[in-house]
């Protein structure tokens, strides 16, 4: 009976040493956890229309760009590129003003780092901590990238933009 006990110990022991360790692991991501960007989107923003494409992911990256209007004349245009990282997806981003000049220094760019993904979400934070972004595919024919900031510890986020599959 002391053995069966003993036994029994050990492997509640080696048990919980797994379950800990899978909990504790970190969570890396692939771009396939981002290929539901994949395609042509359109909504509006600001009070002019808004377009988003991506590219399916390619090597070690998935490219997409975001193209502002109002009154038929370009805002702004945004590229994002989601690169492959032994960490998880990076997502780098640079915003252009008409006439493609560019918002960030010529060698910087908002970096974003990978935190997790599930089915048709993925959830990213930029860096210094400050902001976090979802990407959400919340139907067949609709796309919504969330912004979020923290509030007494708490993440808050709100729709940023709203696309819809273009036809």
């Amino acid at each position: 009976m002391k053995t069966f006990k003993l036994v029994f110990c050990c492997i509640l022991c080696l048990l919980a040493t797994f379950v800990t360790n899978a909990q504790t692991a970190s969570k890396t991501g692939t771009l396939a956890d981002m290929s539901f960007l994949e395609g042509h989107w359109q909504g509006t923003f600001s009070g002019g229309p808004i377009d988003a494409v991506w590219i399916a992911p390619a090597g070690d990256n998935l490219t997409g760009f975001i193209r502002m209007m109002k009154d038929n004349k370009v805002t702004m245009y945004e590229m994002l590129i989601f690169e492959q990282t032994e960490r998880g997806p990076i997502a780098l981003v640079k915003h252009f003003k008409p006439g493609l000049i560019g918002q960030e220094e010529k060698d910087k760019q908002d970096r974003y780092t990978f935190i997790e993904a599930k089915k048709d979400y993925a959830l990213f934070e930029k860096e210094d901590g400050s902001i976090r972004i979802i990407y959400e595919k919340r139907s067949k024919d609709q796309l919504v990238i969330q912004r979020g900031q923290s509030k007494d510890g708490k993440w808050g986020f709100s729709d940023l933009f709203v696309f819809n599959r273009a036809r």
